[in-house]
């Protein structure tokens, strides 16, 4: 866990990555709301970053759960207010946690490309393929799929991901399990999701992430506030398109309205 403070915080972000990557990706959007009087609170999720364990693996996605809510519970030392950023499979842990665990002192939520559909699924053969592997073999790895072109339109981003060694490009069998698994549930149960100030920000071209879904489940909340803005033309990782300037102003909007 890393934290990011600054002098005279207006509140704390808690930020919680994607599938593949770690925490030092956000530097960038750390360093922004860092500008704007955010402290930041930040990690590298299980299997992932410099975490130690089976990279791409994960045993229950109850371990991000938990996780993140050591991050929140730091968070919430400050007495400050908090607010919640997942990015892609971090947004639909943000999402199960708020469902499961509570939301005591959180603010607001922003979800960027939330990860409640895939682009690319597997074909009923490949499914059934899928869950006798996992009976017999639940750790073995095979290609997350995952094609850099397809994150960002940034060259820079791209360039800087290819060369990350710690970028993680296999997943389990018991990772997509437990990912199908929690998406299911996230998509069936949006009653359980708690009356907070959300706002989603959702790439247009998002090859990665099935934006139809991600706009399905938004629609089926039953919210006081909730923000739906799709980014015609960008990508999956909209913090790290060309355009990211824009979308963060988006997002830093939408939290100024939540505070004095």
């Amino acid at each position: 866990m890393w934290k990011w403070e600054v002098e005279d915080p207006r509140g704390v972000i808690v930020i919680v990555h994607g599938a593949g990557e770690h925490h030092a990706r956000y530097e960038w959007l750390a360093k922004q709301w860092n500008d704007h009087g955010f402290d930041i609170v930040m990690g590298d999720l299980p299997g992932q970053g410099r975490t130690r364990g089976k990279r791409g693996h994960v045993q229950s996605f109850n371990a991000y759960l938990d996780t993140i809510e050591e991050w929140i519970d730091e968070a919430r030392t400050s007495e400050l207010p908090v607010f919640l950023l997942g990015h892609s499979m971090g947004g639909l842990i943000v999402i199960r946690t708020l469902m499961e665990r509570g939301s005591k002192q959180i603010k607001g939520v922003i979800l960027s490309s939330p990860c409640l559909g895939l682009q690319q699924q597997p074909s009923k053969t490949q499914e059934i393929g899928i869950k006798v592997i996992h009976r017999v073999m639940p750790t073995i790895s095979a290609n997350a799929g995952i094609k850099t072109e397809h994150l960002t339109r940034n060259d820079e981003v791209k360039e800087e991901y290819l060369k990350d060694e710690l970028r993680v490009t296999k997943v389990s069998v018991r990772w997509y399990q437990e990912l199908s698994k929690a998406m299911r549930t996230a998509q069936r149960y949006p009653e359980k999701f708690p009356d907070l100030p959300l706002i989603v920000l959702q790439g247009g071209e998002d090859y990665v992430v099935d934006k139809f879904e991600v706009r399905a489940w938004f629609d089926h909340l039953t919210l006081t506030d909730k923000y739906y803005k799709e980014w015609d033309g960008l990508y999956h990782e909209v913090f790290n398109e060309p355009e990211r300037k824009d979308v963060f102003r988006h997002a830093l909007g939408f939290l100024n309205l939540l505070l004095p």
